[in-house]
């Protein structure tokens, strides 16, 4: 029996809480919660930006994953603190402390918790701060989770102030200490389109790349940036006010830009302080409320909606919107959900929002009197397209008729035993020839086959209604059993992972764009959250005799076969596509988790993503010719000799 009296109460020190707990922190100790510890240090120096010193940041990715963050700031204050110690060592060994809980400080800051210099020392390797200020440089090193190596120190003069943190994060907390490059460019990106004139520099001496960024139009060129591929049918329409919060001096200001295109997708992107808060919050509530109301008040005055017909549905609103909502909030009324600060909780920001929006929104459309036609004119058909696809859902649900879909349905998905969602995967693979082996070769445990007959439909070009209507569409949603659009519920999915496991040609890649572009145009929850999977078949097989037993080795790509010394040893099978394989091989080479290779689809970068999924699968054809002749090498070279007889 595992005793529990006194001696069992253990009070952890100082930073030991954060490396016993990161995920408490930080989130989690994979990519994402590695790639926050340069969140924390890169708001920390927008901050001095936003207070009004400085405009000019540089991030650079050392050869060995480090991160150094420069900032031309007032420089971190260095003189001792009322503990008596110097107070960078306060602010970096010491939780909760930090210039965002006084008015002294920061009027306006992303960061609140005062955790984030030192949770970042805490799981760091190694952490050092360099602080220019008051005509001189001092420096202080950290060491092996936020350890002080030596007293902060003097090394020199200067004219000028900032600050420079240099950490690597600690390898022994983090499942991976690679950092992503496109990572780390969307959030440095993003920071200088919100903050008009911000010059960032991001440098990556891993492979000696170096981009600026600087906007000057700030949120109207992101918009911008964000509609390149798409068709907009009107300018960008930006938004700029302040709303005065009773009790409180400082007032939320409210920027807004956004732009309608011919696009079946809406995207929002909001932030707070300059940081972006993926999960949303009260801000965008708020947007999204004053927006629809301001269209069915609009639409009713004018008649454009008869009388009897219900409001116009918000979702059907936003179709084809582009919008960034960018909120500045004092310290005094900003409240976060958790420390990562994805969701915005400050109640005054949806009135904020809501109030400015509203008012602002009223008269640019009866100030655009074709664009607010057109823009009611797409959400009536919007709203006829969604109420179709709601029938021909339920319809599959109900079992009327026998329900054909069900029966299809039923008569494709082989699947798992297990009920135990946390375990299952599902498989999507081409052709009735590639699912005969993989419901062979499965384990009939926790893996599912759904085999995909004809043509995927490219959603890119498609409403929903017209996506529901698609078999192979239709088929997948209900054996995800999430719905799918904005009814999509990430907690609803029958399985933990989707993988796609097509043909290792040009058809299977084709195949495969088409998939990952319907999952993030109508199932994007499921991609962020890591669930979206695509499988990597071998394209060889190599046999040779070895006494009396053969010898067998896959082979996945042309690069590797060619790195075989003594491959004129073997024979060699190049496998077709899936349907050539037998069951027990896709088993070992595709599907046993044990010796597969799989890929993880990330959003690295969710804005670029945006942009290239629109341009390739889009309905602009000189864009994408654009894009292909630009991006793509047309040169042939072989790597044989044709000798001529004569």
């Amino acid at each position: 029996m595992q005793r529990y009296d006194e001696s069992s109460i253990r009070i952890l020190e100082g930073l030991e809480a954060v490396r016993k707990r990161p995920g408490m922190y930080i989130g989690s100790t994979d990519g994402r919660g590695l790639h926050h510890l340069v969140w924390e240090i890169l708001d920390n120096a927008i901050d001095e930006v936003l207070s009004g010193y400085g405009n000019s940041i540089q991030i650079t990715i050392k050869e060995d994953n480090s991160i150094e963050v420069i900032d031309e700031g007032r420089g971190m204050p260095y003189k001792p603190h009322a503990s008596g110690r110097p107070t960078t060592e306060v602010i970096f060994t010491t939780l909760h402390s930090g210039g965002k809980f006084s008015d002294s400080g920061y009027s306006v800051s992303g960061g609140l918790h005062g955790v984030g210099g030192a949770v970042v020392n805490a799981l760091s390797q190694f952490l050092v701060v360099t602080v220019q200020r008051d005509g001189k440089i001092f420096r202080q090193s950290f060491a092996e989770g936020g350890t002080k190596i030596g007293d902060l120190e003097q090394i020199g003069e200067t004219k000028k102030t900032g600050t420079t943190v240099w950490f690597k994060p600690d390898p022994k907390i983090f499942s991976t200490t690679l950092m992503n490059y496109d990572a780390i460019k969307e959030r440095v990106r993003e920071s200088a389109f919100l903050i008009k004139g911000l010059k960032v520099t991001l440098i990556d001496e891993r492979n000696k790349q170096k981009e600026v960024f600087q906007y000057f139009d700030g949120i109207k060129e992101y918009v911008s940036f964000l509609n390149k591929p798409r068709k907009p049918f009107d300018e960008v329409h930006i938004i700029n006010s302040q709303y005065k919060v009773n009790g409180h001096k400082t007032p939320i200001n409210v920027e807004v830009a956004f732009q309608y295109s011919e696009s079946y997708s809406e995207v929002i992107v909001s932030f707070v302080n300059n940081v972006r808060t993926k999960d949303g919050g009260t801000h965008e509530i708020g947007f999204k409320s004053a927006l629809t109301r301001a269209i069915n008040d609009y639409a009713r005055k004018y008649n454009l909606i008869k009388e009897k017909d219900e409001n116009l549905d918000g979702v059907d609103i936003r179709e084809g919107l582009t919008a960034i909502i960018s909120l500045r909030i004092s310290e005094d009324l900003l409240e976060f959900e958790g420390q990562t600060k994805n969701k915005l909780g400050t109640p005054d920001a949806r009135t904020a929002v809501e109030s400015v929006v509203f008012e602002n929104m009223l008269s640019y459309l009866e100030e655009n009197l074709t664009v607010a036609n057109h823009i009611i004119t797409r959400s009536i058909n919007a709203k006829k397209a969604r109420e179709a696809a709601r029938k021909a859902r339920d319809l599959a649900r109900s079992g009327k008729k026998q329900n054909k879909k069900e029966v299809t349905l039923s008569g494709k998905l082989t699947p798992t035993q297990s009920k135990d969602k946390s375990v299952l995967e599902l498989f999507l693979v081409e052709g009735d020839s590639a699912g005969g082996s993989a419901k062979q070769g499965r384990n009939r445990h926790f893996q599912a086959i759904l085999p995909l007959r004809g043509k995927v439909l490219n959603t890119e070009r498609a409403s929903a209604d017209q996506a529901l209507r698609n078999e192979e569409i239709n088929t997948i949603i209900h054996a995800i059993g999430a719905d799918f659009g904005s009814d999509f519920d990430l907690k609803k999915m029958n399985y933990d992972k989707i993988i796609i496991m097509t043909d290792a040609d040009t058809d299977g890649a084709h195949i495969q764009v088409l998939l990952m572009t319907f999952f993030l145009r109508f199932m994007r929850p499921l991609v962020e959250a890591g669930k979206l999977y695509i499988a990597l078949p071998p394209l060889y097989r190599l046999m040779r005799k070895r006494g009396r037993n053969e010898e067998s080795r896959y082979i996945w790509t042309d690069e590797e076969l060619n790195q075989i010394e003594d491959l004129q040893t073997y024979r060699i099978q190049r496998f077709k596509g899936l349907g050539e394989m037998n069951s027990d091989q896709l088993w070992d080479t595709t599907m046993n988790p044990e010796t597969r290779s799989i890929i993880q689809v990330q959003l690295d970068d969710v804005s670029e993503a945006d942009q290239k999924i629109t341009t390739l699968m889009g309905d602009n054809v000189a864009q994408r010719r654009e894009w292909i002749e630009s991006n793509v090498d047309f040169e042939v070279s072989d790597d044989f000799e044709i000798n001529k007889e004569v």
